[in-house]
């Protein structure tokens, strides 16, 4: 019987069922689940300890031995390298996604000029903990506890009107806004509910992949639309379509800002074309160096223009907290989608933003954070006009990014390859444009980049842009 347990034991062992840092079942335990004594388990457990499968600890119970650990980190290692060669069962057709590439590793890079990469030690920490701390109380705990299907948190949405539409000259009533899981959550949606309509999606060229895979991925066809120095151009949109995507705050990914003349124009061609306008006013809240335009859902008269928002982007990524604003028709069909998807967004971490914003926490951390950004795009321009004036630039006001093209043939892909190799990343601009067809251009994020190294960094960008190719 003793060896019998001893079996079961060691079997469990081997294929890596018992965590080497919990105990095992007791004696107790054990003997209650396979229906033998106490005394059989002790002695199988002393039997196993002897053989170097176990140890014993005072007062704490039996563990895997050291031993037995380090051979199954080794085993697992194995079955991981033997499951990658595995084949898949299903061939999957290509599916025309721009794969979101980030090296898990960006930090670890001398100068990491990538885009979407932001400062942790900017996150306003007590502010958080202590609105977390409030709505976790009991008396809050009904208003996050339920189902929310069907709605949004009540104080969400009027800190969102008050606090950041207003800013924008937005003004919507609580049944034209719907919170998502961040913009491109709110994109995805967005395309799920438009695809039926059969029309294809107009799209800046280049412009935000992350846009491109949602509405691919949710079933619509894409027409690519050329930009210029005033951002998506109205005339090129083709007949037919249905909806137009543009980021005219900061175009993505030149960050040119579209004027007002150019805004008005998209509203006018809109209604003459019978488009929906899908505006992403995602970079908004970081232009600290001018005053930007209102929105172009604050000139629409029509209902033609949903506007597109996050949240995740100035507090933090992690939080993945965006929001809707269209015609109550519009919104009622996404919520029916989102609700079909994912039921709703936590309401827990809705209503600690709610709390966030009403508390001033969140118009405090902005105006931290537009404070350093300005430092850092005026730093980040000196070095540019220093080191890579050989490089076309596009006009950009207070965004946090810097977008470049070279001459005909130069090929940014091959650049970014041997930067890489000299500890500095940027971004391909190929992968922006639709079909990648142009890789003469690429992008310098200078968020999470000591301001120290800026010069140092373009330098080396600019000795490896001066070497033939």
């Amino acid at each position: 019987m003793r060896d019998q347990v001893c079996e079961i034991v060691s079997a469990a062992l081997m294929s890596d069922a018992l965590a080497y840092d919990r105990p095992l079942p007791s004696c107790r335990q054990l003997a209650d689940q396979l229906k033998v004594s106490r005394n059989t388990i002790f002695a199988a457990y002393n039997r196993l300890v002897d053989l170097e499968f176990l140890v014993s600890r005072d007062r704490s119970g039996y563990f895997v031995h050291p031993k037995m650990a380090a051979l199954q980190t080794e085993r697992g290692k194995a079955k991981a390298a033997e499951r990658e060669t595995q084949e898949c069962p299903v061939n999957f057709k290509p599916n025309n996604l721009e794969p979101i590439i980030m090296p898990v590793d960006y930090r670890n890079y001398p100068y990491p000029f990538i885009y979407n990469q932001t400062d942790p030690d900017l996150f306003p920490v007590d502010g958080w903990r202590e609105c977390s701390r409030q709505v976790l109380g009991r008396a809050r705990m009904p208003a996050w506890a339920s189902d929310a299907v069907e709605s949004d948190s009540p104080q969400l949405l009027q800190q969102l009107r008050q606090r950041l539409l207003t800013t924008r000259g937005i003004y919507a009533e609580d049944d034209e806004i719907l919170i998502t899981l961040g913009a491109q959550n709110a994109l995805f949606i967005l395309g799920s509910i438009f695809a039926p309509q059969g029309n294809p999606v107009a799209m800046e060229n280049p412009g935000y992949f992350g846009a491109r895979n949602a509405f691919v991925q949710s079933g619509n066809t894409l027409i690519g639309v050329p930009i210029d120095q005033e951002g998506l151009i109205p005339s090129a949109i083709p007949e037919g379509c249905q909806l137009v995507f543009t980021t005219p705050s900061h175009q993505f990914p030149t960050m040119v800002t579209m004027s007002q003349t150019r805004r008005e124009e998209l509203i006018k061609t809109a209604v003459e074309k019978d488009l929906i306008i899908v505006e992403d006013d995602y970079d908004v809240a970081m232009n600290s160096i001018t005053q930007p335009p209102l929105s172009l859902r604050s000139l629409d008269t029509t209902g033609r223009v949903i506007y597109v928002g996050s949240l995740s982007k100035i507090v933090s990524k992690g939080l993945r907290i965006g929001f809707v604003v269209a015609h109550r028709d519009i919104i009622r069909q996404a919520r029916i989608a989102r609700g079909v998807m994912m039921r709703h967004p936590p309401t827990i971490v809705q209503e600690i933003m709610a709390l966030f914003l009403r508390l001033g926490h969140y118009d405090a951390h902005v105006q931290r954070i537009g404070d350093r950004f300005s430092e850092r795009w005026h730093a980040m321009n000196d070095a540019i006009d220093t080191h890579l004036g050989m490089m076309q630039r596009s006009r950009t006001e207070g965004s946090t990014s810097f977008w470049l093209t070279g001459p005909e043939g130069f090929d940014s892909s091959a650049l970014a390859e041997r930067l890489r190799e000299k500890g500095v990343l940027i971004d391909k601009g190929q992968r922006y444009y639709i079909g990648n067809s142009d890789s003469r251009s690429f992008r310098l994020g200078f968020a999470y980049v000591p301001v120290s190294k800026f010069q140092s960094g373009v330098k080396l960008i600019a000795d490896e842009v001066r070497k033939p190719l």
